[in-house]
């Protein structure tokens, strides 16, 4: 029996209290690549911070909640984590007796950010990278019948480190929050056949009616020739069936349903592995019929199109902190909270700024019709404050193409390693209809060579729009010139290549006493003392918004959907309790500024 509770002292969400220690989060992790066999490892786990020197788990220090950061009050622990310290963890589990003779996969949704890992002793993988999945195989390690260990090692340097760790930093202060180490996302057992699917692309294009379904697997021993594919696409009231000897298959749909943000309508999937009628393994899965274009106006302005129908997107930059679980929300019900808001007060597009969800996000995302600017999280370093300075103040270009120390960029094999991590990303959400525009770097934090870096994007991924350097240095490239401005709004000129977004404005704080993380250095980058006053600026900048969309600008980012440590210019107090604003009067504003569809 678990004495596992929240670790007192900061404010929390009311979810914190629907935790359940046996098994938080049970919902299935990746809902575009779906099996029946699975068993969730999410729960008490017997953990160690020890020495990064030391090369084995020493006696156990107490107990961790998996999924929860080391650092959160939902993990039991609330410690931190020391650059030259390693995180040990340690579980045992056993093994369905069905699962025999078949191969067993060992998932994570993401650990930060160089973890080891050892199955009774044998040493089965590692992985370096705070903010995508991975996968090792444990089958000639278990023991079937019996009990099996699982051990995990994590070292993670948070912002000692050149490697990618979005705002997270071992002093928190302003805009900078709290590290997030260790495991954050679901981890769990799945069983597959000998030779089985290991990852579907997805890819349509909504001209020509056409699903294009490539297939990866793994013929772990020797795919036989008589094997296919098998691809089901269901509308909920037909099915449509094609087969196929080649990994590659286009499917046609005749008069495809397509999917917007006013009717996000998703099809679903099965894709099957056969030798000749048995089935070898089974996958469900969705997509969404919708296409992402750069076209121009009446007036020969670029606007950012969906479905080739100009959108005005507006929305919250939305960082996804919490202050029980930090990177990790602690039910179903929050994560999908914070979306539900954005909808419901009207907003059509969330940037997610400096950090990446777990899968299931970005399915609510999928069936609520929310778009989505996705950022890479920052690695590097920030420039020097005056060079910040130059690109703040004065919106001067700086090139990002030498001089890499300025960025913290002058190891080679860090700015591979952010290549590495970004390709990353790109695989694990490129099938989400939801995501729109890849945001690589953000006000020069870690950037370089952003020109070479958005051309190989946009061939990797040629179905989305790249805004390559939100805020500064812009580098001439991309889809859109991107543009910050506190409090503003305001904007440049249009361009006649490139889409014009203000990506952050606004950050109008307002203090709600017992709704804070700190009670001291608040930060915003305007206060005011009263919702009232804070309605009426919001509504302000929102009529010059307005006339700002008639001048060629396509999309605004408000900063932010919720408080968040130090910074108090969200929507919502950092708890989710208190909504700082006149709703009614806010969501009318963003209908005339977006004339959202019925």
């Amino acid at each position: 029996m678990s004495n596992w509770q929240p670790i007192p002292g900061k404010i929390q969400t009311r979810w914190a209290q629907q935790v359940d220690p046996a098994c938080p989060l049970p919902e299935y992790p990746r809902p575009q690549m779906r099996r029946p066999a699975w068993l969730n490892l999410n729960g008490m786990w017997d953990y160690a911070i020890q020495p990064r020197a030391d090369e084995t788990m020493q006696p156990v220090q107490g107990q961790i909640l998996v999924p929860f950061a080391v650092e959160s009050a939902l993990s039991g622990v609330c410690k931190p984590l020391l650059p030259e310290q390693r995180l040990w963890y340690r579980r045992s589990f056993n093994i369905p007796a069905n699962w025999k003779k078949q191969r067993v996969l060992l998932h994570f949704g993401a650990v930060d950010w160089h973890c080891e890992l050892w199955c009774n002793g044998v040493w089965v993988g590692e992985h370096r990278g705070g903010y995508d999945p991975f996968t090792v195989e444990l089958t000639t390690s278990l023991r079937f019948g019996a009990e099996n260990e699982l051990i995990v090692a994590v070292w993670d340097p948070t912002d000692s480190g050149r490697q990618e760790h979005g705002k997270q930093t071992l002093n928190p202060d302003k805009i900078f929050y709290s590290a997030s180490s260790g495991i954050w996302q679901t981890v769990w057992l799945e069983v597959v056949p000998n030779n089985y699917i290991e990852r579907l692309y997805l890819t349509t294009d909504i001209d020509s009616g056409l699903l294009r379904v490539q297939v990866d697997l793994c013929d772990g021993q020797g795919l036989p020739q008589t094997c296919s594919l098998q691809i089901i696409v269901k509308d909920g009231q037909a099915a449509f069936t094609t087969r196929s000897n080649h990994p590659l298959v286009e499917i046609t749909l005749t008069n495809p349903r397509l999917w917007w943000p006013h009717d996000p309508f998703l099809y679903d999937l099965e894709v099957s592995l056969l030798d000749g009628e048995t089935v070898l393994d089974c996958v469900e899965s969705y997509f969404g019929m919708r296409q992402v274009t750069l076209e121009k106006d009446p007036n020969g302005i670029p606007r950012i199109c969906i479905n080739h129908d100009p959108v005005f997107q507006y929305g919250p930059l939305d960082q996804g902190y919490w202050p029980d679980g930090l990177y990790t929300a602690p039910t179903e019900e929050a994560l999908i909270h914070d979306i539900q808001f954005c909808k419901d007060l009207g907003m059509n597009m969330i940037r997610k700024h400096i950090k990446v969800e777990p899968a299931r996000w970005y399915y609510h995302c999928d069936r609520l019709g929310m778009l989505v600017w996705q950022d890479m999280p920052n690695g590097g370093k920030l420039p020097h404050t005056l060079v910040l300075g130059m690109g703040f103040i004065l919106n001067l270009k700086l090139r990002d193409d030498h001089n890499y120390p300025r960025f913290g960029r002058e190891d080679p094999a860090v700015r591979e390693n952010y290549r590495q991590e970004l390709k990353a990303m790109i695989n694990n959400l490129s099938n989400h209809p939801c995501i729109i525009i890849w945001v690589p770097f953000n006000e020069s934090w870690g950037q370089f060579d952003a020109r070479s870096v958005t051309a190989w994007l946009k061939a990797y991924d040629p179905t989305r729009l790249v805004d390559s350097a939100s805020g500064w240095f812009d580098q001439g490239c991309g889809d859109i010139y991107s543009v910050h401005k506190y409090v503003g709004p305001g904007m440049p000129k249009p361009e006649r290549s490139r889409a014009i977004a203000l990506s952050e404005f606004g950050g109008i704080g307002l203090n709600e006493p017992g709704h804070t993380w700190v009670t001291e250095k608040l930060f915003a980058y305007r206060m005011v003392k009263s919702r009232e006053e804070l309605t009426a600026w919001y509504l302000r900048l929102m009529e010059k918004l307005e006339k700002l969309k008639q001048r060629g600008l396509s999309a605004a980012i408000y900063t932010e959907t919720c408080d968040v440590e130090f910074e108090v210019n969200g929507y919502l107090t950092y708890d989710r309790e208190i909504m700082k604003m006149d709703a009614g009067a806010i969501r009318a504003a963003h209908e005339r500024l977006i004339g959202n569809k019925d």
